[in-house]
């Protein structure tokens, strides 16, 4: 699902990447399919595939190939949706079972083990040395951000430098590798391909920073997953991590009982805290921050509609709420 501001400017190349998409996850292996198409047919923003759409827009790129590394980062990010759901015991995402839970564990495992290895087998097809550069090393920073997270689950003394250092990884790098993708096929000069790469990181983390909000202010129907999945999985986000520094001895001790185990029983309670203490309107500004340095990364791109539309996906990334 193409967010609808973008329609205009990238709609066919979304709809050409999603015919491109099921091509890729034909398999002879029936559960592959299955459970290929039950993910993709899914729904979700398909926001780091629009932005590489869009950064090799704004840079000049008027071939098909975009259309191939953009299924291919959308292939990664579903891959590691499909590890995390089951890391997390996930049971619902965009607002549907997960395909852990509708298929279980081990077939979400494999099958994301073969997004990844599809992926790869298309990025070789693309001949382009810099492009498996790339992808090779947002990759592997992506595994280890899941690990660091896997490694501060539980853990009520990560700081936020700590904590910002996990999501550029484990989010922030792949809309990092949209961006510099795009701009690497438009054969951008290296300081553009730069400033694009980092308006990817700073978009990313302000993308995650409102899922950090969303988890505790949101609705279930509107971000189609439960509500305080963090906290039932340990997980120290930016708002518990500004409560704890701002709040009272005893607020502190709510949260972490919270993260020691008490999970989704505490949750009113440290919505309470949260509130109380003004960490999910801390985040927000955080959130806000990132996006605007985000726009400032774009100072020198041509005007273009590629251009406008990546500058209002900062104002998107930062006030959504789905």
């Amino acid at each position: 699902m193409t967010i609808p501001f973008l329609q205009p400017v990238i709609g066919s190349d979304m709809t050409a990447v999603d015919r491109v998409l099921r091509d890729a996850l034909k398999s002879d292996v029936v559960l592959i399919r299955q459970i290929a198409e039950y993910i993709v047919g899914g729904g979700g923003k398909r926001l780091r595939p629009a932005l590489l759409l869009l950064t090799a827009g704004a840079t000049g790129y008027r071939g098909t190939e975009h259309h191939t590394l953009a299924a291919v980062i959308e292939m990664i990010h579903t891959a590691t949706l499909l590890h995390d759901d089951v890391v997390d015991d996930s049971d619902l995402r965009r607002g549907h079972a997960t395909a852990n839970a509708q298929f279980g564990n081990p077939a979400s495992v494999l099958v994301g083990d073969f997004l990844y290895s599809r992926a790869f087998q298309m990025m070789v097809g693309l001949k382009r040395v810099r492009v498996l550069e790339i992808l090779a090393d947002t990759t592997n920073a992506i595994a280890e951000g899941e690990v660091l997270q896997l490694m501060n689950a539980g853990d009520a003394t990560l700081g936020e430098s700590s904590y910002l250092n996990v999501i550029q990884r484990k989010t922030a790098q792949l809309f990092e590798a949209a961006a510099r993708l795009g701009a690497v096929l438009g054969d951008a000069d290296r300081a553009t391909e730069d400033n694009l790469a980092r308006y990817g990181t700073h978009l990313g983390i302000a993308f995650q920073l409102i899922d950090d909000v969303l988890d505790y202010s949101g609705s279930t129907e509107a971000i189609g997953k439960n509500l305080g999945d963090d906290l039932a999985e340990g997980k120290m986000t930016l708002p518990l991590i500004r409560a704890l520094a701002a709040g009272s001895p005893e607020d502190a001790a709510v949260i972490l009982h919270a993260i020691g185990g008490g999970g989704l029983t505490d949750f009113a309670e440290v919505k309470a805290v949260l509130d109380r203490t003004g960490a999910l309107a801390y985040a927000q500004t955080r959130a806000d921050a990132e996006a605007h340095r985000a726009a400032q990364c774009l100072h020198g791109l041509a005007d273009s509609p590629y251009r406008e539309s990546l500058l209002e996906l900062t104002s998107f990334a930062a006030q959504r709420t789905y």
